[in-house]
């Protein structure tokens, strides 16, 4: 067994810390590129969304490298992530390779007993007791918590940041040095460092920036290259950000979705303009949009896959949400046609239009 799997945010440093941790053979697909998602591209489905195309770039980079087995997560509801496990096995062997798919989905719809028997295919190939495996699992658990902290505080530190640039580049260098770790409690180590470090970035305490919530479908928000790297260009734009989905908060959404105590406040404050999931994280979105705006947020800035049937209706209800409350929203969509200038372009445009807004209420003061 050699493992791989899609690329999402900062997932691969945790299944890699995971999997150094259980002695298990695995690879780590190259780094989202132009060439991942023109070979994915290549082979997809032409309507499907971004994100599809972009993992089977990935599992065909890593099949080059020896992969045998993907693991992927599990359904978001009625949305076509739901098929996505199906539809990339068929896909791949029809183009001649014969993966095995482990997909790790919510107990709730597979039974618990059905999810530990997939977890148990991966640990079976671990020579650690069952003890240690515990103990890798929770530092790996730990792993994605922490650079998930990290990278938040990077995001929204910048905008008050003295040294221009410091935090988007500890937050690089703190990457890259995790990813040299050869054990999780290795890793665990050299992010603790980068958090500490992160804390005493010196602040300029006249600055007021810009703050923007990044809301919407949650591959799309989280893996860089498919947004175009936005968090880092707002960072260099002295902007604060904000993103509530991540690796780490996913994990803790699953877990409590059988208690119904997940997401508490993103679902109070959908509650009037969205009450009901319809898959995806449409409800998230909304949910997160009001919050941005009783948070003091200047706007935020919606990003979805063209298709994506949830954040379409999501699309739909956002400029209700910024009327009511006179918050600007901005949505992007992207795909593989996506222009970088016209892309940015927008960004700035969007920035300038909070900038000047929030002039105008200072001079108003």
């Amino acid at each position: 067994m050699k493992i791989t799997f899609p690329h999402m945010g900062n997932v691969y440093l945790a299944a890699k810390a995971m999997f150094d941790g259980l002695g298990i053979e695995y690879v780590i697909p190259k780094q989202n590129s132009k060439l991942s998602l023109e070979l994915g591209a290549l082979y997809s489905p032409e309507e499907i969304c971004l994100p599809f195309k972009i993992m089977i770039g990935n599992y065909i980079q890593a099949i080059e490298e020896g992969a045998d087995t993907v693991i992927i997560t599990g359904s978001c509801g009625p949305c076509r992530f739901g098929e996505y496990c199906e539809m990339q096995m068929n896909l791949l062997k029809k183009l001649g390779h014969d993966l095995e798919f482990i997909v790790i989905d919510a107990p709730k719809e597979i039974g618990i007993r059905e999810l530990f028997s997939r977890v148990n295919k991966i640990s079976s190939a671990s020579s650690k007791n069952k003890y240690e495996k515990l103990r890798v699992l929770f530092d790996s658990l730990r792993v994605v918590k922490l650079i998930d902290e990290i990278e938040a505080k990077a995001h929204y530190l910048a905008g008050y940041e003295k040294k221009h640039g410091e935090c988007k580049r500890l937050l690089n260098r703190c990457k890259i040095d995790a990813l040299k770790s050869n054990n999780p409690k290795e890793m665990i180590k050299v992010l603790l460092n980068y958090r500490s470090i992160l804390d005493k970035v010196e602040k300029d305490k006249t600055k007021d920036p810009i703050k923007i919530a990044i809301i919407g479908e949650i591959y799309t928000v989280i893996e860089p290259f498919s947004n175009l790297y936005i968090e880092e260009k707002l960072m260099d734009y002295g902007v604060s950000t904000k993103r509530r989905l991540t690796p780490s908060w996913w994990v803790k959404n699953t877990t409590l979705i059988p208690t119904k105590l997940n997401s508490l406040d993103i679902r109070k404050k959908s509650k009037k303009y969205l009450p009901l999931y319809i898959g995806g994280h449409a409800r998230e979105c909304i949910g997160e949009a009001v919050l941005a705006y009783e948070e003091g947020f200047d706007g935020a800035i919606q990003i979805f896959p063209m298709g994506c049937m949830p954040e379409i209706v999501s699309k739909s209800i956002l400029p209700k949400i910024s009327s009511d409350n006179d918050f600007p929203i901005m949505s992007l969509v992207v795909d593989e046609m996506t222009g970088e200038a016209g892309y940015v372009t927008r960004i700035e445009a969007f920035v300038d239009l909070l900038e000047r807004r929030k002039m105008k209420c200072t001079t108003l003061a």
